[in-house]
């Protein structure tokens, strides 16, 4: 039966930036299709745990500096000892920087490429390297973003990393493929979360924002719930390097 393809009992994922936010509702999303989860960040996991705990699926969490790539061996070998394995990766962890290009600063870009891509790229390749020694495949799903196909204002290093997050996931699925690893990625719109308060208490970009959007509301995080446990599920075995938008339709008007 299909519906038997989009169950997660007995994966174990490891999701980053799951604290809040977007990343709470991926990791939760995946916890309720079954999966235990592991909790990386560097803000308080406990509300995010408890509410995985409270489906039964386990919960851990690694308290990560993700803008530092010394942070991947303890995350990969912690969650292979104390979950048995792993199964998912979702690299949802990701920043923002906002000024003008012409101001914008070397330790704004570093900061956001570090987080963004960098760790996101070392991370991946060492999670590969368990899922190729365990010889049952695996899923690696990348959080890309609207900018991943626009260019954007203010956001020079957000609109390259997340422009390279989408380049790297067609390379990794290129690569990977053979050893049964489908990657790929979600390009959410604009989504109410901390992130976007500002804007959406701006009158003028609110209107204009919401104008464009044939859905005709911002997006609400557990609306990504069913898109991640899809791309983490055998229902998405033949999907490879696909760049998924859940937009609410912005990217086709």
């Amino acid at each position: 039966m299909i519906l038997e393809k989009f169950k997660l009992d007995g994966k174990v994922a490891i999701v980053t930036g799951g604290a809040r936010g977007l990343g709470q509702a991926i990791a939760v999303g995946l916890a309720e299709a079954g999966a235990d989860i592991c909790l990386v960040d560097l803000l308080d996991m406990n509300r995010s745990c408890q509410q995985i705990e409270k489906l039964g699926r386990r919960c851990i969490r690694i308290e990560a500096d993700l803008s530092k790539n010394e942070c991947v061996e303890n995350i990969v070998n912690t969650t292979v000892e104390k979950l048995g394995g792993i199964d998912i990766l979702v690299n949802n962890a990701g920043i923002i920087r906002r000024a003008p290009f012409v101001e914008f600063s070397e330790k704004d870009w570093d900061d956001v490429m570090n987080i963004n891509i960098r760790t996101l790229f070392f991370l991946s390749q060492a999670v590969a390297k368990v899922f190729i020694k365990q010889g049952r495949g695996g899923k690696i799903i990348n959080t890309a973003s609207m900018l991943s196909f626009q260019g954007g204002i203010l956001v020079p290093s957000y609109t390259a990393s997340k422009s390279a997050v989408a380049g790297l996931t067609k390379l990794m699925g290129n690569e990977l493929a053979k050893h049964n690893i489908n990657v790929n990625a979600i390009a959410p719109g604009y989504m109410a979360t901390d992130n976007t308060a500002a804007i959406r208490q701006d009158a003028v970009r609110n209107k204009a924002i919401l104008d464009r959007i044939p859905a005709g509301r911002w997006g609400e995080a557990d609306d990504l719930k069913g898109a991640f446990v899809f791309l983490a599920s055998e229902a998405a075995a033949y999907l490879q390097g696909a760049i998924i938008p859940v937009d609410g339709g912005w990217l086709t008007r």
